[in-house]
Order: structure tokens, then sequence, then C-alpha cells
């Protein structure tokens, strides 16, 4: 388990951030593969394993990580390190992240093991062929081998193989398999730190998605709430996997990006209360961060001669009284919604919503 920093409190955000409970930050997989890779090189070059090492991350923290598994052999070493996610409901956390070092020529290379995957999709930061080794982490890395090798005066010439135990069972609950990166998870990480229910992971993992999707020539991609609509949608339009943006609550977040980076074709599909909130102009769907204006949907009910709702506990209970007609309605309301935040973006977006037994309820499409 990686510790915090001596004269830190085990807490989870930034220190300038609010802190309203004690939630625990953790540390990613690029950071344990950059420690373990230290450790590591420690042992090439000097002989013997450290009991822990320490590394210092983008923004100028530095985790302490105690070593859960060491080996070595002729010309090479190899350290694990158990990743500790803190509180942060992430996959991989307990999965020991091995780097093995061996010296070569021809400067830093890596090489994706057992349990890590390979990319094979255009689109991701790293190329075609290429072990899932982000950046960031690939930098942090190439940094400790000049920084180890000044130490003891050797070539910074290092081939760094990393291993996950059990990475193709974990990456198969992840985004890998729709970003085709096969074989295990991936190495992540921009600022080594893991912030407890972090939204922008989950938005950049959409964005990569995106970028997949584009680099694949597709001309439709989707975005659905939950795994009932997911599937209704996927098989309303017969997409393939890598269409499907796992957008979740972060309606927001998907649309602007397919703005920025357009796809002719997007369409959004959920259950009808969080398309209700995306037709009143919320960004995040998710229950703690909006809610549904029952005045004003009673007002779109009655608009089109439907029973007033205003007085309803629930959007469901609303569909109860009012039935299909303020499904199409809703459907129709937020596809404006979506419209306007493309902003006449070379998009055209279309509406799905899907009942949680998965029947499709009400469609909206800008013709």
């Amino acid at each position: 388990m990686a510790l915090s920093p001596p004269g830190e409190k085990p807490y989870a955000l930034a220190m300038t951030d609010p802190v309203p409970t004690q939630l625990r930050r953790g540390w990613t997989t690029g950071a344990c593969a950059t420690a373990a890779t230290k450790a590591a090189l420690q042992a090439l070059w000097g002989g013997a394993f450290p009991r822990d090492v320490t590394i210092t991350l983008p923004k100028g923290e530095k985790p302490v990580f105690p070593l859960a598994f060491t080996a070595a052999g002729p010309g090479w070493a190899e350290v694990g390190i158990t990743k500790d996610a803190g509180d942060d409901p992430d996959v991989t956390h307990g999965a020991l992240i091995r780097a093995r070092v061996r010296a070569t020529e021809g400067g830093v290379s890596f090489v994706a093991g057992e349990g890590v995957g390979t990319v094979t999709r255009p689109g991701l930061p790293i190329g075609v062929g290429e072990p899932a080794i982000n950046p960031v982490p690939r930098q942090l890395m190439t940094d400790i081998v000049t920084e180890t090798a000044r130490s003891f005066a050797q070539k910074p010439d290092v081939e760094i193989t990393i291993t996950v135990p059990g990475g193709a069972a974990l990456a198969a609950k992840t985004w890998n398999p729709r970003l085709g990166i096969v074989g295990g998870i991936s190495i992540l990480g921009t600022t080594g730190v893991v912030r407890p229910f972090s939204c922008a992971a989950w938005i950049a993992s959409i964005h990569r998605g995106v970028d997949v999707a584009r680099a694949s020539g597709l001309r439709h991609v989707a975005g659905c709430t939950g795994a009932t609509s997911e599937a209704a949608v996927q098989g309303l339009f017969d997409l393939p996997d890598h269409a499907m943006m796992d957008m979740g609550d972060f309606a927001g977040g998907l649309i602007k990006y397919v703005r920025d980076h357009p796809v002719p074709r997007l369409t959004i599909g959920g259950g009808i209360a969080k398309m209700t909130k995306l037709a009143q102009g919320k960004r995040d769907l998710h229950s703690a961060r909006s809610v549904v204006d029952f005045a004003e949907l009673s007002s779109w009910a009655e608009a089109v001669g439907l029973p007033p709702v205003a007085e309803v506990n629930s959007v469901l209970e609303a569909y109860e009284i009012a039935g299909d007609p303020l499904a199409v309605v809703i459907a129709e309301n937020a596809l404006r919604t979506v419209a306007a935040m493309l902003r006449g973006a070379p998009v055209v977006p279309d509406i799905v919503i899907v009942s949680r037994t998965g029947e499709v309820i009400a469609r909206a499409a800008k013709a």
C-alpha cells in the first residue's frame, strides 16, 4: 500500500481543495510503475533493494511506496508495488504493479508484460502496437532512469517491462476493450494522484472514446446513462462497441467534446428521469448534482394537452399519469438542449428515451 508523504495527513483531495470528509487519496498505476522502476534500478545498479522508495509527482507530491515484491537475475531486477487507490472505487485497487528493468542500448524502451494492454486502434495518445502506458507515466519513468543512472554513473539505457498479474481480468471491467486496448489494463495517470470519486477521470475516458471513434472513421456515436439504455440504443442502430461512449451522468462532457471534435451523428440515450434533466438544461445528470423542475415539466405537459404533473414526486410518476406523449415532449426538449450545446457544430443529434425494461418509449431526431 502506498503511504502518504511524511508529515501529511492521509486525505484524498489536494491541500487547496475543501475537504468535507476525510476521504483518502491514492496513487495511479503510473505512479506505482514509476516507483517500482526506481526501486528496481537501485537494485540493478546498486546491488540491493531498498525497503521503500520515494518519487516526486508532477505537482510536487512525494509519496513513499513500500516494496511488495522483489526478484533479480543476471542483468535484470524487478520490483512490485501494490496499488492503493485510497477511498476511490478503482478496479485496480490492490493490483500488483511490477516493473522489470534490464540494461540495454538506445535509451528507454517499454514492453507490455502480462496483464498490460497493447493499443490496437488509432486515436489514443499512444501509437498502435505500443504498450498501453500513457505519456505521463512514460515520462516519469524516463526521468527516473535519467536521475538514477546519474546517481550510479550508469548510461540511461534501460528496457522497462511492466507486468500486472491478473490485469487481463481487470481490464474487462474497464473501457479498454472498447478503446481497442487488448490483453490487459492501461498504465495511467496525469498527476499520479487518484482523487476519490473524481469526475475528471471518467470524462477523460469519454474523450478518449470519441478520439478512437473518430480515428476509426465512425460516423455515428452514442452516449447513454446506463447499461439498459445502452443496450437498447446499440441494438436500435446496430452500432459497434467502440461507437458506444460510456457517458453515464456526464452528458455535458460528451456533448461538449463532440462539439469540438465532431462526429456526424450523436445519439444520447437514457431513462426518462435523466433525460428530463437534460431537457431542462442540466449537463451533469447525477441525482446529487441536479434535480428536476416539476413545475416546468408540468408546463410542457399542459402545453400539449396532457394532465398537470407539478405535484408528483418523480418523473416516473409523471410518466405513469401522462404516458408516452410526455416522454415524446421530454425527448423533443432534450433534443433542443443538445442542439443548443452543439452550437452549430456539424453534428446531427438525436434522443432516445428507454424504459427500465429496455423498451424505447420516445425518440426525437433533428432533420
